[in-house]
């Protein structure tokens, strides 16, 4: 595994927006993260805008969790406190595994940037059935702050001295990485 895991492992990643007012010609978030992702070396292989609706989140989710295809789900958006925003209630059921470390380092990460607003950042990460779930602020900075700051090294195989790649289900024909 060690000549692999210097290698590039390509992820499948689909991207979820969470918006009632985003649509394919302006959801910068979604479209951040994708690219991101593809310059990265990784290949998104769906990406969708759902309204913030806890049940219509969950199907989607829930489908990437289940398909042997998906490594990592990354949702942006309804993340905040207003009466719609209902992400972190909608996946953190869904999680087998809560990475609290994520939403603390992302908000010491976007502290530098929007001050003590980041408290209301409810950014969320976790594993299930060998998938890395992340959920991000809406904005475009958050989702750059997200990527840039964390998601980038975390999901490159030869970071050091972890990544989360070796958690997530088998990933480009290499065995061994999801019991």
């Amino acid at each position: 595994m060690s000549q692999v895991a210097a290698q590039l492992l390509p992820l499948n990643i689909a991207v979820l927006t969470v918006s009632d007012t985003r649509n394919a010609s302006n959801d910068t978030s979604g479209q951040l993260l994708a690219e991101r992702a593809t310059e990265a070396g990784h290949k998104v292989v769906e990406r969708l805008i759902e309204k913030d609706d806890c049940y219509a989140l969950r199907m989607h989710v829930s489908r990437w969790i289940a398909s042997a295809d998906v490594q990592v789900v990354i949702l942006t958006g309804g993340t905040g406190f207003t009466g719609r925003d209902s992400t972190p209630e909608a996946i953190a059921p869904l999680l087998d595994k809560e990475v609290t470390g994520f939403g603390e380092l992302f908000r010491q990460l976007s502290y530098q940037d929007v001050g003590t607003s980041t408290v209301q950042s409810r950014a969320l990460a976790g594993l299930a059935n060998g998938t890395l779930v992340v959920c991000l602020p809406g904005s475009t900075g958050a989702c750059r702050t997200g990527w840039d700051g964390i998601l980038a090294q975390q999901l490159d195989a030869s970071h050091k001295p972890c990544n989360f790649v070796t958690h997530l289900k088998a990933v480009a024909g290499v065995e061994g990485q999801h019991a």
